[in-house]
């Protein structure tokens, strides 16, 4: 017969097995859902720019779901639920959320899209889009960056995004045409590269300013004639695309 302080030795380690067992807490759920609070406010607080004033539940939903803290530098985790953009190395950022929410948003993903980001940085915004649509591909001028991505993406299981290191300003020619594309970086135009690779009925969302100027938000869609049309979102602060053009 146990003693009851072998007794009990042994229900401690019955229970320590099978907490073991268990899958591990999301230790940060309830700051996620925080987060998606936050930003259900910054849209009611802009919604005279986007003439709405709530975006699509499935984008909300995944923003609610992707771990943002995994796309941070250690020393950024306490801050990875705020609704800010924040560094993540290299003069580079990961942006607010309400962005990323705002430019998945703006492009109607659908479930067989395939969808060009250039700018990986993290990967974060690559991760928020590889839960909504089929294919993601993802272009980084930043080396270091770009294979920290990489690397990041196939930990979290994110195997329909697609990244390479190089200039985005001329796209991925050889994987477009495209559905949708998402640039987070702002440009002084748009690339005439990816306009071309944006197939007809697709739409584009780009940051258009300098560093040290005003940037809008640029919605571009391409209709069925190869027409363009471009309308101002609203103002917004990105770092620059960067590369030979």
């Amino acid at each position: 017969m146990y003693a009851p302080n072998r007794l009990l030795k042994a229900l401690v380690s019955v229970l320590w097995f099978v907490c073991q067992s268990l899958p591990a807490a999301d230790d940060y759920q309830q700051e996620r859902q925080m987060m998606v609070k936050k930003i259900e406010l910054s849209v009611s607080q802009t919604r005279h720019y986007l003439d709405k004033s709530e975006f699509n539940t499935q984008v909300m939903d995944v923003m609610a779901s992707v771990p943002r803290h995994e796309f941070l530098p250690g020393d950024q985790l306490d801050y990875a639920y705020e609704n800010r953009p924040l560094p993540i190395g290299h003069g580079q950022t990961i942006s607010q959320p309400y962005i990323v929410a705002l430019m998945t948003d703006l492009i109607e993903t659908r479930p067989d899209y395939k969808v060009l980001e250039v700018g990986t940085g993290s990967a974060y915004q690559a991760a928020v889009l590889a839960e909504l649509v089929d294919e993601v591909y993802s272009i980084e001028i930043i080396k270091p960056l770009g294979e920290a991505a990489s690397r990041r993406l196939a930990r979290l299981g994110y195997d329909n995004v697609h990244t390479r290191i190089g200039d985005g300003y001329y796209g991925w020619p050889e994987a477009g045409p495209f559905d949708a594309i998402v640039v987070t970086a702002a440009s002084s135009h748009v690339p005439p590269p990816l306009i071309r690779q944006l197939k007809q009925g697709g739409r584009m969302v780009i940051p258009v300013g300098s560093r040290f100027m005003t940037q809008q938000l640029l919605f571009v869609e391409k209709d069925s004639e190869e027409k363009v049309f471009t309308r101002q979102v609203m103002p917004v602060r990105f770092v620059p695309l960067t590369g030979q053009h």
